[in-house]
């Protein structure tokens, strides 16, 4: 029996471990499209071309998505499927066409929910308890084709984005490996989606970790989770200079006087008292010269507190 071909546009820790999942269950792969690397950003997770290259199979990075020379590299392959895991570009209808079995994507959330870009973040700042990972057919709508597969994981109270994306990362690799000999039979199921308004984000930007400090402790800390390194984290100017909060905690047993942020010192520890009465424990912060000492910090707290503004 021939063995089923695929293209593969991939990048992170989900197109690697999705790319082997293919490997493993004896998919042809002729060709991988990924992404440059951002000089900008951190590189803290594994490399589609370097995992590529190691089986041998031939990779290219093109300068953008969906051109014509593109489109008839592609069609040339004759691919049965053409998968998706965490490319940058959304595939258009000429390259959707190429793939005479279906072209598929994996989703970082639980779709319909958090269609879009950055969906583990977005579901930690809204404080959800779980999410997941999706395996779904593309279409010219993002996010928006048939479903074949999901899995949800959960979010704990403290888990930040990079604990949130391991375990998506994770279900995502189980999602693909259980689907895909049904995928190959031509058996694997098809679930529309209902789409409704609100389910679409959008791209997310360093200047949304600015902190507002009107907010509650729950809010405050859901996007310092949402957002801690290696993302840019959340941030607010204190004291004149460029504060990095980049670690809290729930305070329990803790409260203050509503309507005012501050900043306090307490027994070694920082706290921010939030408008909304909660407490939040500073675990870890920076600023322009480095890490903030938590200690040092609280015994000049304990002094005189900061008003947040």
């Amino acid at each position: 029996m021939t063995a089923a071909r695929a293209v593969v546009f991939a990048y992170h820790d989900v197109g690697v471990r999705c790319l082997k999942a293919l490997i493993s269950g004896g998919v042809s792969i002729p060709l991988v499209v990924t992404v440059a690397d951002d000089p900008r950003e951190t590189q803290w997770f594994a490399s589609v071309a370097a995992t590529a290259a190691d089986y041998g199979i031939r990779t290219i990075i093109p300068p953008e998505a969906n051109t014509a020379e593109l489109e008839r590299d592609v069609a040339a392959l004759q691919p049965d499927f053409i998968f998706s895991f965490y490319y940058r570009s959304m595939l258009g209808p000429g390259l959707l066409r190429s793939a005479m079995r279906g072209a598929l994507n994996m989703h970082g959330s639980l779709l319909p929910r958090y269609r879009g870009r950055a969906p583990v973040n977005w579901a930690i700042l809204h404080g959800e308890r779980e999410t997941g990972a999706t395996l779904h057919y593309m279409v010219e709508r993002a996010d928006a084709g048939d479903i074949v597969d999901q899995l949800a994981v959960p979010i704990l109270q403290d888990d930040d984005a990079r604990d949130v994306f391991g375990k998506v990362t994770v279900a995502a690799e189980t999602i693909l490996a259980r689907s895909l000999p049904g995928l190959v039979a031509g058996t694997a199921p098809r679930k529309p989606q209902t789409l409704q308004a609100g389910q679409y984000f959008g791209r997310r930007t360093a200047e949304d970790g600015r902190i507002d400090w009107r907010q509650g402790a729950s809010a405050i800390h859901n996007l310092v989770r949402a957002v801690a390194p290696p993302f840019p984290g959340a941030f607010a100017d204190i004291r004149g200079e460029r504060w990095w909060i980049h670690r809290t905690r729930i305070a329990a047993g803790l409260t203050a006087t509503p309507g005012q942020a501050r900043l306090v010192g307490k027994a070694g520890r920082c706290y921010l008292e939030c408008s909304d009465g909660q407490v939040l424990q500073i675990l870890a912060a920076a600023n322009a010269a480095g890490r903030i000492d938590p200690g040092a910090l609280s015994a000049d707290l304990q002094r005189r507190a900061i008003v947040l503004l």
